[in-house]
C-alpha cells in the first residue's frame, strides 16, 4: 500500500500537464528524492530497535517536512484534529499563553490579561523548560498547547527560566476566562486610556462603547487617546482590521500578500473615526506581536498615532488549517504574510516606535531576555531587511555597527500602573500634541 501511494504521488503531476516530464534529470529531481525517502523508510521499518507503525512514521516525515519551513508550520495529526473540530468542552481550561518554539524551546511571546499565566507573573521571553515536570524539548506548539489546556480548577507545573536566572518552579490552576479584550478609564483628568489585550469578535462593539463612556465620563473634554498595545499578543484578523479601521478614515490598512505576485490584497479604510480626529498615542513592545503588529503599521503609515516604547516582535504570518484525505489530520501551513500599507515588511523586523522609550526598571534587566520573531530558527526572511553592510566610502579597518540591543518587554502586571514610566511618558506627548493641533488650528 505505501508503495502504491508513492506510485501515485509521483504520477498525479503528469496526469496535471507534465510539468515534471520537462525537468531535468539529477539529483534535485523529485522521484530522486521521493527514491531516498523510500530507501530511509524502508531502512528505518526493518532495523530500527524499535518497531514503528507506518502511520507513526509517515506523521513524523509530514511533521519534519514542516518544522523545516518556520515556527508556525506544524503537522497535526488525526487524534488532535477531530477534537479541534469538537465544541469547546466547558469544563476545559488553559492558562492564557501566546507562545513560540526558538531553537527547540517553549517561549513565551506574553501572556493573556487576567488569564492564571499572567496572574501567576509569567513574562514574554520566558522559556518554558518542564510541563508536570516533563521536558517540552521535543514537542510541537500544539502539542504544548494541548499539555497546558486540562480541567477547569486543575493544577500544573513549570519550570521556566528568566534571562539569566536560576529556574523558576510554578504551580498554577488552569481557569477559565474571559479576556477582556478592551479596557478603558480617564487618565490625569482628561485622556483617554483604552488598553486593548487581543482581537476577538466582540473588540469593535467593546472599543466603540469603551470610547463613548471615556466622553461620558469627561463631559467630552477628552484631549486624546493613549492606546495600549504592549504585550498583545494578537488574535482574529479581521477583528484586527476592523480595530485599525475605527481610528482610520481613509486609506489602506493591511497588504496580504500570498506566494503568487498575483494574490496581492489591500484592504481599505471605511470613512469615520470613533476618536473623531484626536490625537492618538499607541504603545508598543516587544510583546506587540502578529496582528497587533498589523494595527500598529496601519496607525503609523497612515500618520494617525504617534508610536511609543520600543521594537514590535516581528511577525506577520498567516496560517490556514488544511485537512489532509483519509483520516490524516491535518496541516498548519503559512499561506500568505501581510505588510503595513506602505508595503513594509513586518516579519522578521518588527517596527520600530517613532519615540523610543525604555524604563529605566526594564534597562536594569538582563539583556537578551526578549527574542522576536528573526531569532527564530526558519523564521521567514524579510526581504527589506538587509545585513549590516558597510557603506562604500567607509575606511579601510572599519567595521559594521551592530545592531542596537533589544528592550526586554514589560510585565503584563506592571502596565497601567502608577510605576508605568512609558505610560508617563505618552500623557506627556499626548499633551504636547493637544496644544500643537490647537495652535495650528489657530
Amino acid at each position: 500500500m505505501r508503495r502504491l501511494a508513492i506510485a501515485i504521488l509521483m504520477s498525479v503531476p503528469l496526469f496535471a500537464g507534465g510539468v515534471f516530464a520537462q525537468q531535468k534529470v539529477g539529483k534535485d529531481n523529485v522521484y530522486e528524492e521521493l527514491n531516498l525517502f523510500d530507501q530511509a523508510f524502508e531502512r528505518i521499518r526493518q532495523d530500527a530497535v524499535d518497531p514503528v507503525t507506518d502511520a507513526k512514521l509517515i506523521g513524523a516525515a509530514i511533521a519534519g517536512m514542516l518544522s523545516g519551513l518556520d515556527p508556525r508550520s506544524s503537522f497535526i495529526d488525526e487524534a488532535a484534529f477531530e477534537a479541534s473540530q469538537k465544541p469547546a468542552n466547558d469544563d476545559a481550561a488553559t492558562l492564557g499563553l501566546a507562545m513560540t518554539i526558538e531553537s527547540g524551546q517553549l517561549k513565551v511571546i506574553s501572556p493573556q490579561d487576567g488569564s492564571p499565566a499572567a496572574q501567576a507573573g509569567i513574562r514574554p521571553g520566558d522559556v518554558i523548560f518542564t510541563i508536570d515536570k516533563e521536558p517540552v524539548y521535543d514537542l510541537t506548539l500544539v502539542e504544548a498547547e494541548q499539555k497546558l489546556r486540562g480541567p477547569t480548577g486543575s493544577e500544573i507545573q513549570l519550570t521556566l527560566r528568566r534571562g539569566a536566572e536560576k529556574p523558576i518552579d510554578l504551580t498554577l490552576k488552569r481557569e477559565a476566562y474571559n479576556l477582556q479584550t478592551v479596557v478603558g478609564r480617564v487618565e490625569a483628568g482628561n485622556i483617554g486610556y483604552l488598553r486593548i489585550a487581543g482581537f476577538d469578535g466582540a473588540t469593535q462593539a467593546a472599543l466603540a462603547a469603551a470610547v463613548q463612556d471615556l466622553r461620558q465620563r469627561t463631559g467630552s473634554k477628552l484631549i486624546g487617546f493613549i492606546l495600549d498595545l504592549r504585550n498583545n499578543p494578537g488574535g482574529a484578523f479581521d477583528a484586527a482590521v476592523a480595530v485599525a479601521d475605527a481610528f482610520i478614515d481613509k486609506g489602506d490598512i493591511v497588504i496580504v500578500k500570498g506566494r503568487k505576485p498575483t494574490s496581492v490584497k489591500r484592504i481599505s479604510a471605511t470613512p469615520g473615526d470613533v476618536a473623531n480626529g484626536l490625537p492618538l498615542v499607541a504603545l508598543i513592545n516587544g510583546g506587540t506581536a502578529r496582528e497587533a503588529e498589523l494595527v500598529v503599521g496601519a496607525l503609523q503609515d497612515n500618520h494617525r498615532a504617534v508610536l511609543l516604547g520600543s521594537k514590535t516582535f516581528g511577525e506577520s504570518s498567516i496560517e490556514s488549517v488544511i485537512p489532509l484525505s483519509d483520516g490524516g489530520g491535518a496541516i498548519r501551513l503559512t499561506t500568505a504574510r501581510f505588510t503595513t500599507p506602505s508595503g513594509r515588511e513586518i516579519q522578521g523586523k518588527g517596527l520600530d516606535p517613532d519615540l523610543a522609550v525604555t524604563s529605566l526598571k526594564l534597562a536594569r534587566l538582563a539583556q537578551g531576555q526578549m527574542r522576536r520573531e528573526a531569532d527564530l530558527p526558519g523564521a521567514l526572511k524579510n526581504p527589506d531587511q538587509a545585513g549590516s553592510k558597510l557603506p562604500a566610502d567607509a575606511p579601510p579597518g572599519a567595521t559594521p555597527t551592530p545592531p542596537p540591543e533589544e528592550a526586554p518587554a514589560v510585565a503584563t502586571e506592571d502596565m497601567g500602573s502608577a510605576s508605568d514610566e512609558q505610560l508617563v511618558q505618552a500623557i506627556d506627548v499626548l499633551r504636547g500634541l493637544s496644544v500643537f493641533n490647537r495652535r495650528a488650528a489657530g
